[in-house]
């Protein structure tokens, strides 16, 4: 299972993914959790006590949790990034409502099961069973059911994954969909006669 930010912070539910984590290797005895992100701020507060999210996490969660399955990579290069997800059976993306994060996109170009949060941003990529798992931010038990259900249940999962890349491709490719839109947006504003292209 894997879970990225850029920073481990409360904006993007490194609280609420973490405190999922016993009850989650009670289901699931064997999962391996790969976490990837740095211990500053990106958004919101400092942690208190010039402490760091991730060791408030580690202290509240102390026993139990079984730290030998949980791995903290930090910031990793993108191909290592692509290679994690690559290996990875499930996703999860958690966010307040807020600007959607390039991770997400590419898991799903990946075809990865994504347990996300069911905010707006993300219900605009995510059909919830279609193309990923939504879940309520404040019902973490319903995360850890969804992510289980994933992890123990691949193949029925298959096709939300596919389904994703599909979403991905179709709508948000970049040479073959985003970039000419962007083109056609800025030659409406150029004078007539003139046109924009690179």
């Amino acid at each position: 299972m894997t879970y990225v930010a850029r920073n481990l912070e409360p904006p993007r539910g490194f609280h609420i993914m973490m405190r999922a984590l016993p009850r989650l290797q009670a289901l699931r005895p064997n999962v391996r959790v790969a976490i990837v992100g740095g211990d500053g701020v990106s958004y919101g507060s400092e942690a208190p006590g010039g402490q760091t999210f991730r060791s408030l996490m580690i202290n509240e969660l102390g026993g139990g949790v079984d730290w030998s399955r949980v791995h903290f990579l930090g910031k990793i290069p993108y191909a290592s990034f692509i290679d994690l997800i690559k290996l990875s059976k499930c996703h999860i993306y958690l966010t307040v409502p807020f600007v959607l994060s390039w991770s997400m996109l590419e898991a799903m170009a990946l075809e990865k099961t994504i347990v996300a949060s069911g905010v707006a941003p993300v219900r605009e990529m995510i059909e919830d069973g279609k193309s990923g798992l939504l879940v309520d931010n404040f019902k973490p038990r319903k995360l850890v059911e969804r992510v289980a259900d994933v992890l123990s249940h691949r193949d029925n999962h298959r096709e939300i994954g596919k389904c994703a890349r599909r979403k991905v491709v179709v709508d948000y490719d970049f040479l073959s969909v985003r970039f000419p839109a962007w083109k056609r947006f800025c030659n409406g504003y150029i004078p007539s006669g003139r046109k924009f292209d690179v």
